[in-house]
């Protein structure tokens, strides 16, 4: 990510910050869907990309695409987006993402969205034709949004719904299960969290997790939301996973360093 793409996500933000208020699942479902206008149009794409266009044409482009199609909250922010100086138009279509995901998150602050983003994520990976279903790029996006809101009805929150439909309907060429990871980062990190996946040979009892939510927090200078999985390949110890860092204590991976040495 470039300077500049981070200086124009990083005010889209701060104006998400300042709209909390008025912040509900429909603005994140505005924002969500404008991702795939613009992603839909080369034209438009291209305008609101484009780092020499002055940045109030862009907005008010914008405004002229966006403004009797969404609320008021959503075309304020189409704004802010519209006036960033984003590196590619990829970018920007991850910036807007990343905002609808944010959105989502506030519109629901009790609701476990990192875990249900999580769950679902792990279902898809362990069920091939659920995969194959979900990320083939010859699919309907409307089809694997129907799909998803069949499988989770009932079993999720509407936000989790709403980011993993829209999620699948433009996935840009990414697989779900990156899909899932991200955004479950991306509500994390609007809360103010860390998301780290713990994998242990056997179930954590809850005086090892609050250990370890100490030990991690102090790392990170966050808290800390946990997806907990059991694999008893692991034979014992555990590996985590949070962010971009892997911390590997487990005795099968042992057990593997040590046969590589001993083959060299």
């Amino acid at each position: 990510m470039g300077s500049a793409t981070r200086e124009a996500l990083a005010q889209s933000v701060a104006a998400l910050e300042a709209a909390q208020g008025s912040v509900d699942l429909s603005t994140a479902a505005e924002l969500l869907d404008a991702g795939r206008v613009i992603d839909a149009s080369a034209q438009l794409r291209t305008l609101i990309a484009d780092p020499a266009a002055e940045p109030e044409v862009k907005a008010e482009v914008a405004n002229r695409v966006f403004g009797g199609r969404v609320g008021q909250t959503a075309a304020s922010l189409l704004g802010v987006i519209a006036r960033g100086r984003w590196s590619s138009a990829e970018d920007l279509l991850a910036g807007v993402e990343e905002l609808g995901i944010r959105a989502a998150a506030i519109s629901a602050p009790d609701a476990d969205l990192e875990s249900e983003l999580f769950q679902f994520g792990r279902a898809v990976s362990s069920n091939a034709e659920l995969e194959l279903a979900l990320s083939a790029k010859l699919g309907s996006g409307d089809a694997k949004a129907d799909l998803v809101q069949k499988l989770l009805a009932g079993k999720a929150s509407e936000q989790t719904v709403l980011i993993v439909s829209q999620l699948v309907r433009q996935a840009r060429g990414r697989r779900t299960g990156e899909l899932l990871r991200r955004a479950a980062s991306v509500v994390a990190s609007q809360r103010g969290r860390t998301v780290a996946t713990v994998t242990s040979a056997s179930p954590l009892n809850d005086t090892q997790v609050e250990r370890l939510r100490g030990v991690l927090g102090g790392m990170y200078k966050q808290d800390i939301a946990f997806n907990l999985v059991v694999d008893p390949e692991l034979v014992g110890g555990m590996r985590i996973q949070a962010g971009d860092d892997v911390i590997d204590g487990s005795i099968a991976s042992r057990l593997a360093d040590l046969k590589l040495k001993l083959a060299g």
